[in-house]
């Protein structure tokens, strides 16, 4: 029973991922282009979630500032979820919701670029980071499930909204953590070129 029950998990989340490929593809693209056009053009990627989301940031930080999958240049990223003195200072003396558009505020400015992930669309952090981003004349990535929520309202037509039709949080995730790999894959294939494909193996082996 339990076996099944696992195998299924697997199944399902390649049935979504394969489904998603073709309809999600065109926004991926386009998120790969502005965050590529903000670390080119001097600027950086500011990241924000709560709880998975939060480590998926962190995640795409340390992909950007370390690397992905090939040796380059350092690129500015960084987790606004990272810091935790920041985020309790200001949760104790201002309020939650504000933990992340400080941040932004303090930190962004044009040409940058915010990754705003939130599998509900609806969480207030992130809502508020967003409305900051949008102050800061910042580019709006949001990675988001179901239907966006209000996030998907507050978007303008310069910002890029990739969601992940589907309502079980750990399924959206999933896919949110293939799309941030497609993001610095993209990024990695525009700065170094296509990678030659016996090389790559030799050079990392299994």
């Amino acid at each position: 029973m339990l076996l099944q029950r696992i195998q299924q998990q697997f199944i399902d989340s390649a049935d979504l991922k394969y489904q998603c490929a073709q309809s999600l593809a065109p926004a991926v693209e386009a998120a790969t282009n502005a965050v590529l056009a903000s670390v080119t053009g001097g600027g950086k990627v500011l990241s924000c979630g709560n709880g998975a989301s939060a480590a998926a940031a962190q995640h795409f930080a340390a992909s950007f500032v370390g690397r992905y999958d090939r040796e380059r240049p350092e690129l500015a990223a960084f987790s606004l979820s990272a810091d935790a003195a920041v985020l309790t200072g200001i949760a104790n003396d201002f309020d939650v919701r504000s933990v992340y558009a400080r941040q932004v505020r303090a930190l962004g400015q044009a040409g940058d670029v915010l990754l705003a992930l939130t599998t509900s669309g609806n969480s207030p952090n992130v809502l508020a980071a967003v409305e900051a981003a949008h102050e800061r004349d910042m580019t709006v990535v949001a990675l988001t499930g179901a239907r966006g929520g209000q996030l998907s309202l507050l978007l303008r037509d310069t910002d890029v909204h990739i969601c992940v039709p589907h309502d079980l949080a750990a399924r959206i995730l999933e896919v949110h953590h293939l799309v941030l790999h497609c993001i610095c894959d993209g990024v990695d294939a525009q700065l170094l070129g296509l990678p030659d494909v016996f090389t790559h193996e030799q050079e990392n082996p299994p």
